[in-house]
């Protein structure tokens, strides 16, 4: 039997799963890849084996995946045919080396062809493309990371300005990236139990943005209303702030909205069409826990931001 391979492990998502793989399964099933090799150091020392792997570039990637049998890709981020490049080097290593199965964090509704989401484009692009090649998989749907909203939150109380995008009254199953990242790790332990899933990972509950605020004012005595604009007023705000419209564009260092404007506009517009609002209880039944609630997010905020773009998008 081959071993589980855990990408990204530098990023984010990719380091909380690690953490939680190395709960689940001896060190011995584990290869772990980033592009970092000093992110890597860590794990090599604990006897791990890694590989320093770049998806924006083939070479290699054949001969890191040689002793797995599933491989988790943690989509990249960036947007666009750039990432779908990247995605379709990873998942053309993985055949060539004869992984059975992949499991990719990918996006919910991903597969509605009426969401207006520019981030789903390459996320059903990769869905396809994996169930092409023949390939295992179980794909994780994952809501919108709730650190996203919480620093969000925190960036307009500090102006003690409205909270204000264009999602209206939409509803969304807001989840801690650390719950996506959990279930990452568990679709990874269960592999030999599921085949072609997927997987929606969902937060607590359904809520507007609305609510969310409410919760966070609860929590921190702040006072921050939510107001709509439109989309073109949307851009506008994050023009203001110096965020990039597209991942191409230059991200500023430490920005509390490492993500293009392109990919935060036209998710706040599929929201507030209702192409977001699934609920499932498909992380408890992955896991056998509870995802983590908004209120204990916002009373625990300093383990919930979104922090720094980890990418390598050359």
């Amino acid at each position: 039997m081959g071993k589980l391979l855990l990408t990204g492990v530098d990023g984010n998502l990719g380091g909380f799963a690690a953490e939680e793989l190395l709960k689940l399964e001896p060190k011995e099933n584990l290869i772990f890849c980033g592009y970092n090799p000093d992110s890597l150091k860590k794990y090599a020392d604990m006897g791990i084996e890694t590989h320093v792997t770049n998806f924006n570039n083939p070479d290699g990637l054949k001969e890191a995946f040689q002793n797995a049998e599933v491989v988790a890709l943690i989509s990249m981020p960036f947007v666009g045919v750039k990432r779908q490049n990247a995605h379709k080097n990873c998942v053309d290593a993985a055949k060539a080396a004869g992984v059975r199965q992949i499991v990719y964090t990918s996006l919910v509704n991903a597969d509605d062809e009426t969401n207006p989401s520019v981030e789903k484009k390459d996320h059903i692009y990769t869905e396809k493309y994996i169930q092409e090649q023949g390939l295992d998989y179980q794909f994780m749907r994952n809501s919108q990371y709730a650190e996203a909203m919480v620093t969000n939150y925190f960036t307009y109380a500090k102006m003690n300005a409205p909270l204000t995008n264009s999602q209206g009254d939409g509803l969304m199953a807001y989840i801690s990236r650390k719950d996506c990242a959990k279930a990452v790790a568990y679709a990874l332990h269960h592999s030999n139990e599921f085949s072609k899933k997927v997987w929606n990972i969902n937060g607590l509950e359904l809520m507007t943005i609305s609510t969310f605020c409410a919760i966070g004012d609860v929590s921190t005595g702040n006072h921050v209303p939510f107001v709509n604009v439109t989309d073109e007023e949307n851009y506008q705000i994050w023009d203001a702030m110096g965020v990039p419209r597209t991942t191409d564009g230059v991200f500023l260092k430490d920005s509390e909205a490492p993500f293009s404007s392109d990919g935060m506009v036209t998710f706040a517009q599929a929201i507030r069409e209702g192409k977001m609002d699934i609920h499932t209880k498909d992380f408890t039944e992955l896991t056998g826990a509870t995802p983590i609630s908004v209120r204990y997010m916002f009373d625990h905020q300093e383990e919930f931001q979104i922090g720094e773009r980890h990418s390598k998008d050359n």
